[in-house]
């Protein structure tokens, strides 16, 4: 039987500039804003959702074995816990399990939403600490990424990211870039998030001052 991915329903993943915390239903509203974006839904190959379809979405991602999603939080503001999670959204990260046949390959996405937040590494750490934290917690060990071949920034950024590009799709006009974890490569993505802390979601969904003693 295949893991359940709601494995991350309580995880949260705290790095230098993002946050990555489960995606709920209070994250709905600000989500179902960016995707009335002509761009996003462009970049993202996906069709915009009334707010009830986009509830739907998020209980059938929530509830899917096969994908595990975080919303991405600009740290500094959230930490400092000034805003809520729904205002200090950036974007979101998914990892999906798309082969039956073989649980170790992961599909990999990366959107930041917000423009004023697009290169400036925010996209590059969160997709680091969802790859760390698929090799450490869902047995991953090879990394897939479709990406609009248009979309260079992305493109780029994953091979950065140490993955090359494989196969490129003129009909679906996307490039499919790849990366296998080897001793060498788990060695460097745990070494790129070794400042990353992992805490439960519950415990920090308290109050701001319920937290003094």
């Amino acid at each position: 039987g295949a893991v359940t991915m709601r494995i991350n329903e309580n995880t949260v993943l705290q790095g230098k500039r993002v946050t990555l915390v489960p995606y709920t239903s209070a994250h709905v509203p600000r989500y179902h804003e960016w995707m009335q974006s002509e761009e996003l839904q462009r970049l993202t190959a996906s069709e915009p959702l009334s707010l009830e379809q986009e509830y739907e979405m998020q209980r059938s991602w929530r509830d899917d074995a096969d994908k595990c999603t975080f919303i991405v939080l600009d740290t500094e503001r959230w930490s400092g816990q000034a805003c809520g999670d729904e205002d200090c959204m950036v974007g979101d990260v998914n990892l999906f399990l798309t082969d039956t046949e073989d649980p170790t390959l992961g599909e990999i996405e990366i959107m930041i939403a917000e423009p004023s937040y697009r290169g400036r590494g925010f996209g590059k750490e969160a997709t680091l600490m969802m790859m760390s934290y698929g090799v450490t917690d869902l047995g991953i060990t090879k990394f897939e990424a479709k990406i609009g071949q248009e979309n260079e920034a992305s493109i780029c950024m994953f091979k950065k990211l140490h993955f090359k590009e494989v196969a490129v799709n003129t009909v679906f006009q996307e490039v499919t870039l790849r990366l296998d974890v080897s001793d060498q490569e788990r060695r460097w993505l745990l070494d790129q998030t070794n400042h990353m802390q992992k805490k439960s979601y519950s415990d920090l969904k308290l109050p701001a001052g319920v937290l003094e003693t």
